[in-house]
């Protein structure tokens, strides 16, 4: 990678535990950062408040955005509130929490965004180690859209993903070495049912989540 610290970045941020880690990533990586949030027609927008407090804690310039028309364009159980959300990844197919098209409109809306204001580095939470199936989480998705976004604007944007290749135990540890282990713990939403913090304990992502959590503090030797 080059030098990138004297320039701009926007992080696609919905207050998460990834997308928060990527904002302190960041931070440390670029001179100045901003950060997008989404509403998607999520069930719990309470996400969005979570996103909104952390970026006034990091110290970054947020914004918000209405793309809710995502959720009428199909049903999953993260928009749908009548549907009962899968625990584990079916055979053969993707969970249906996974949201058609989310991370695509997300990343072409922000890199609209982001040329508008001269930025052409994006950061995104995505990764491909630990991830619940959802085709739009891999790499190869990623580059392919990277390229598509130049073409389509002549621009230069490059997407960073400093996740992709790390599972929930590493992520816990990047946030320890940026230094907002505890941070990340309290004041971030990945819950599916709209707890925040530890979350509710049960759906698919707080499984995730505590699983990678209580490896990484294994390996520290340190009692949860």
């Amino acid at each position: 990678m080059r030098n990138v610290n004297k320039e701009n970045a926007l992080v696609v941020f919905s207050g998460g535990q990834d997308s928060t880690t990527c904002l302190f990533w960041a931070k440390k990586m670029f001179k100045e950062v901003e950060a997008l949030t989404f509403v998607y027609g999520q069930k719990h927008i309470q996400e969005v408040e979570a996103a909104r407090h952390i970026a006034e804690i990091a110290g970054v310039k947020w914004d918000v955005m209405d793309v809710s028309f995502i959720s009428k364009l199909g049903r999953n159980s993260l928009t749908d509130s009548s549907m009962e959300m899968d625990q584990e990844q079916p055979v053969g197919g993707v969970p249906n929490t996974f949201v058609p098209g989310r991370n695509l409109f997300f990343l072409s809306i922000a890199a609209v965004y982001a040329r508008e204001r001269g930025i052409n580095h994006m950061v995104t939470g995505v990764g491909e180690t630990d991830f619940s199936g959802y085709p739009d989480c891999r790499d190869a998705f990623i580059k392919s859209l990277n390229v598509t976004l130049n073409l389509a604007m002549d621009e230069q944007f490059v997407i960073h993903t400093p996740l992709m290749w790390i599972d929930k135990a590493k992520t816990w540890a990047m946030a320890d070495e940026l230094g907002v282990l505890d941070l990340v713990r309290k004041e971030t939403l990945t819950c599916y049912n709209g707890i925040k913090g530890d979350g509710c304990g049960h759906c698919p992502a707080c499984k995730l989540r505590r699983e990678g959590l209580e490896k990484y503090l294994k390996e520290l030797g340190v009692r949860n």
